[in-house]
Order: C-alpha cells, then sequence, then structure tokens
C-alpha cells in the first residue's frame, strides 16, 4: 500500500488584514484605558469597512480616553495612510457607540479579595504546547506567522517595493518522516496597481520564503504558491469588512488545538476568554518542557461570577509519559486557575513588558519577540521534582 503524506496547514494575517485591524484597535483601546484606570472593565469591539470604523462593546473606566485619537494613530501605525487605499487614517469616518458594563456581571466579578474574583463570562478555553518547535508551538502558525511578520518589516522598512498593508501566508507541512518539511507556501501580498509581477513574487519567493524557511533549518524546495487570483490590488476593509474576534485560530494554534471559540482582543483580564487562555498555554508549555509529553492541550471551563473552574481536561495525544492521574496531580499543585490568580500571577492588569496591542497581531503565543509572563518556563523544575518517584509509561 502506498505511503499517504500527512499534511497540515496553518494561515496567518498581517496587520493590514481587515480583521486584525479591528483587533489591534480593540486592544489599543485597552491598552490606554488600562494605563489611567487598572481596575477598568473593557469589552471592545470593532468593525472597519471602506473609510468607515464602528467601535462598540462595553467599558467601565475612570480613564478619560480619546478612542478615535487612539484609533486612528492604529491605523496610520499599520500603514494605512494614503486615500487611494479606501480606507485611511486621516478619512476614515469613526462611530462611538461604547457603553458601561452591565452591573449583573461586574457584581460577579468584583469581590472583596482579587483571589476570590470571579469569571467575568461563562466559557471553556483551550491551552496547547508541541515540542516540534523550540517555542513550543505548532511548526505550521509559526513560520505562517514569521512570513507575514517578515513581509510587513520588509513594507514598512520601504524595501518590499509596491507591497501594501493587507497580506496572507499559508503554510503547509509534510509530518509523514521524523523529520518535519514545508510541503507548500502560499503567500497573497497586497500590491500598487502599477507594479512589474515578475519581480513582485520573485521578491517575495527569494526575500521572504526562502529565508524564513531555512531560519527554522527547514527545506528550501517546497512548492510556491503567490497571489493565484494574479492580481492583489483591492484589499485592507476596501475589500472586505473587518470584525474584532474573528481570526482566533491564527491567534492561537493555527488549528493544532481546539479552541473554546471567545476571542481575547478589546478584553481586559477579567475576562476568562483572554486570562485563562493564557493559563492554560503557560501550563500546557511547562508541562511539556518538563517532559511529562511530547503535545499536550488543556481544557479549563468556568462559570459567570465564579472563582473556581468547573473542570480542567488534559489530552496528550497518545503521548504522554506519565499517566493522566499523574499529570492532573502536578497541575492542581503546580497552578491556579482562578482568574485572580491568573490576574495576579502575570500582572494583566499594568505588565510593564507588553502591550496587548502587540498580542493583537502574529499571535498571543510563542512570540520570542515579546516577554510574555505566560510563556516563561518557570515551572519546570518545580514539575521536574514533582515527577521524581513517578512511574515513566517509556
Amino acid at each position: 500500500m502506498k505511503n499517504e503524506k500527512i499534511l497540515f496547514t496553518s494561515e496567518s494575517v498581517s496587520e493590514g488584514h481587515p480583521d486584525k485591524v479591528c483587533d489591534q484597535i480593540a486592544d489599543a483601546i485597552l491598552d490606554a484605558v488600562l494605563a489611567e484606570d487598572p481596575e477598568s472593565f473593557v469589552a471592545c469591539e470593532c468593525f472597519v469597512s471602506e473609510q468607515f470604523l464602528l467601535i462598540g462593546g462595553e467599558i467601565t473606566t475612570k480613564a478619560h480616553v480619546n478612542y478615535e485619537d487612539v484609533a486612528r494613530k492604529v491605523i496610520k501605525e499599520i500603514g494605512y495612510t494614503k486615500e487611494e487605499y479606501g480606507f485611511d487614517f486621516k478619512n476614515v469616518k469613526i462611530k462611538n457607540i461604547i457603553q458601561e458594563q452591565s452591573p449583573d456581571i461586574r457584581q460577579g466579578v468584583e469581590r472583596g479579595s482579587v483571589l476570590t474574583q470571579g469569571a467575568g463570562d461563562q466559557g471553556i478555553m483551550f491551552g496547547y504546547a508541541s515540542n516540534e518547535s523550540e517555542g513550543y508551538m505548532p511548526l505550521p502558525i509559526t513560520i505562517a506567522h514569521k512570513l507575514v511578520r517578515t513581509a510587513s518589516s520588509l513594507r514598512k522598512s520601504g524595501d518590499f517595493k509596491w507591497s501594501r498593508p493587507d497580506m496572507k501566508s499559508s503554510v503547509t507541512v509534510d509530518y509523514s518522516k521524523r523529520k518535519p518539511t514545508i510541503h507548500t507556501i502560499l503567500m497573497s501580498c497586497q500590491h500598487d496597481p502599477d507594479f512589474n509581477e515578475r519581480e513582485f513574487k520573485k521578491y517575495i519567493k527569494e526575500k521572504i520564503m526562502i529565508p524564513v524557511a531555512s531560519s527554522f533549518g527547514l527545506n528550501t524546495d517546497f512548492k510556491v504558491i503567490i497571489n493565484p487570483t494574479g492580481r492583489f490590488v483591492i484589499g485592507g476593509p476596501k475589500g472586505d469588512t473587518g470584525l474584532t474576534g474573528r481570526k482566533i485560530i491564527v491567534d492561537t494554534y493555527g488549528g493544532s488545538s481546539r479552541h473554546g471559540g471567545g476571542s481575547f482582543s478589546g478584553k481586559d483580564p477579567s475576562k476568562v476568554d483572554r486570562s485563562a487562555a493564557y493559563m492554560t498555554r503557560y501550563a500546557a508549555k511547562n508541562l511539556v518542557a518538563a517532559g511529562v509529553a511530547d503535545r499536550l492541550e488543556i481544557q479549563v471551563a468556568y462559570a459567570i461570577g465564579e472563582a473556581k473552574p468547573l473542570s480542567i481536561n488534559v489530552s496528550t495525544f497518545k503521548t504522554g509519559h506519565y499517566s493522566d492521574e499523574d499529570i492532573y496531580e502536578i497541575i492542581d499543585e503546580v497552578f491556579d486557575f482562578r482568574p485572580g490568580a491568573i490576574i495576579k500571577n502575570f500582572d494583566l492588569k499594568n505588565h510593564p513588558t507588553f502591550r496587548y496591542e502587540d498580542l493583537a497581531r502574529y499571535g498571543h503565543f510563542g512570540r520570542p519577540d515579546l516577554d510574555l509572563p505566560w510563556e516563561k518556563l518557570d515551572k519546570v523544575e518545580k514539575i521536574k521534582k514533582l515527577l521524581v518517584g513517578k512511574k515513566r509509561k517509556n
């Protein structure tokens, strides 16, 4: 019987993608509000279309923030600076319909002690880690992120001629052999109407695709697909509407792990959609790094207003080196999933080393360019000590 290839594909998008424009604006507003009032409650949503931005949601704060100024600054920094793009920071019409958060939700969150703080919403969250890459992330999404991050950086420096802000990447990895290989790289990059197509595509392959693949020590003889429709002039919010929270798989693990459905951007850390997703990643990464399993996924569930999770579930995809009972014991001993504890341990209300806006582009996990507390491997030694004396499977 002929051996079939084992292929898996993940995609990423640049900061100029309309959905990501919305995520960045929502998180920039969150940053601005928390900077003045760390105790704020924020659930901000954005919608963009041709020369139009709608800002909505619920914000309860003592801060005085000009949301329109924040939005225009983000749009400018992304690169939407020309009216011909059909969406630019000077001419976009902005409508603000933000209101205060419901007191029914707030009374369940606000408690006497931060550690007894209730979850800001009902929901399920997943965290994942794999030892297939240095950052304990799946290779396809990691490569996909680096492709659009590199392309955007070259665009902003002026080296990537004719390019515009809206871009997408897709990476297919072949897992048929012991060492993964890249099967296909697809990139769609927005460009000016007057451009040299041959030079444009050559640049993408030689200056973006091949260097990125080589940086992972992987093959460069992959199949190349660039702008398969042949032309990509109209893009960004002029070409497609954008909405906050519509790129949740791009934000997480590229489809390698399940997702609870809740998005991150525009939400303060009392919303467990965000904070608990960071916590499950932290736990999964430290467990994999300690040798508990080669792949590990954690699910956690919450009831609104309750601090203790309803449930915690672990999947090791038959790669676990210890029993499930041992793994659950370690999780219970090492990690605290109460929302208040997560916020306190990660200093999520006013963390000095990152902005939420930075997370809204190129993923919330496996970010070597950012100092993220949930990416630290500071529980590995404690986990290894707890493994002493426990029976290893293989």
